[in-house]
């Protein structure tokens, strides 16, 4: 009997962990178009941090990180059982925030400014500086693992509270050191790409020095990389968040689908989402930008 009982435990104990792996794969996908722009905005954050320092900045953020995290998790849960509701509105208000800054992003790129100040990190002492660097950091972090647990919350919003929390804590922890691990890796990238190079003129080696090259070479490609699939993954992402939490916005996009799918099968209804999320993420996020921008001119009519 003690011998069946304990087989009865490792089966249950096996089917909740299988639940727990799905339920976090699909949970990492449908977060997963945060991640660019995560690695995008925390890689900039060392920038003007000398080098000695960069990686001792990217471990506080980290630290940071896992603070906001411990925070919002148990938030999300509280959510999830006493107003459980909320989950959806919560949703779109992260959708419709994700929209924005994509639109925002693009505004910066295409629409140029005046330069406001110097460069602070010349008129700060370089410890003062970097605490407002990991300060600064760590708020935008708390913005993105906001987005990312409430995402995360919305995907396994029909589970127990076990595997809700579970879910929840592997993917604030997977998320958290592959983000920040990667981020620790692209910085160090030039480093590592100098070292080799300083190295092939000792030994006359022409594979470091081709790989050191390389390394130079690609180090701000992938920033600018990261930074584009980062701002085309908010306008998917938070034009998806808004197709399926509106239920207007959703019937419109079975449309599209049955559309795409009679046009060219298969393929059309696979891109067809895509492209439908893409472009009502891009409206969606014009329209507050625009609205934005006429508040701040009303409410500050100087600038």
């Amino acid at each position: 009997m003690a011998g069946i009982n304990l087989l009865t435990l490792l089966d249950d104990i096996t089917t909740l962990l299988d639940d727990i792996a799905t339920m976090s794969k699909v949970a990492t996908k449908k977060t997963a178009g945060v991640l660019g722009d995560d690695l995008a905005l925390n890689a900039q954050q060392v920038t003007g941090v000398t080098a000695d320092r960069e990686l001792p900045v990217v471990w506080a953020v980290a630290k940071g990180s896992f603070l906001n995290k411990a925070i919002l998790v148990p938030g999300a849960l509280l959510i999830s059982v006493w107003l459980p509701w909320l989950i959806t509105p919560l949703l779109i208000i992260g959708g419709l925030f994700l929209c924005f800054e994509g639109a925002e992003k693009v505004f910066a790129r295409f629409l140029p400014h005046p330069e406001k100040e110097a460069d602070e990190s010349q008129q700060l002492d370089p410890a003062e500086y970097e605490k407002q660097k990991v300060k600064g950091a760590i708020r935008t972090d708390f913005i993105l693992s906001a987005e990312i647990i409430v995402i995360t919350l919305g995907t396994v919003a029909g589970a127990t509270l076990v595997n809700q929390a579970l879910v929840l804590c592997v993917i604030a922890v997977l998320m958290t050191i592959g983000v920040y691990g990667l981020v620790a890796g692209i910085v160090k990238l030039d480093d590592a790409g100098l070292y080799l190079l300083n190295q092939s003129k000792v030994s006359a080696n022409k594979f470091k020095e081709m790989l050191g090259k390389g390394l130079l070479a690609a180090a701000p490609r992938l920033m600018q990389f990261l930074a584009f699939a980062g701002t085309v993954a908010m306008f998917l992402v938070g034009g998806g968040i808004l197709s399926h939490g509106i239920e207007l916005l959703h019937h419109w996009q079975l449309e599209v689908i049955a559309i795409g799918k009679s046009l060219l099968n298969g393929t059309g209804e696979t891109l067809a989402p895509l492209i439908f999320d893409g472009l009502l993420g891009v409206v969606a996020g014009l329209c507050i930008v625009i609205l934005h921008l006429v508040w701040s001119k009303l409410t500050n009519p100087k600038h």
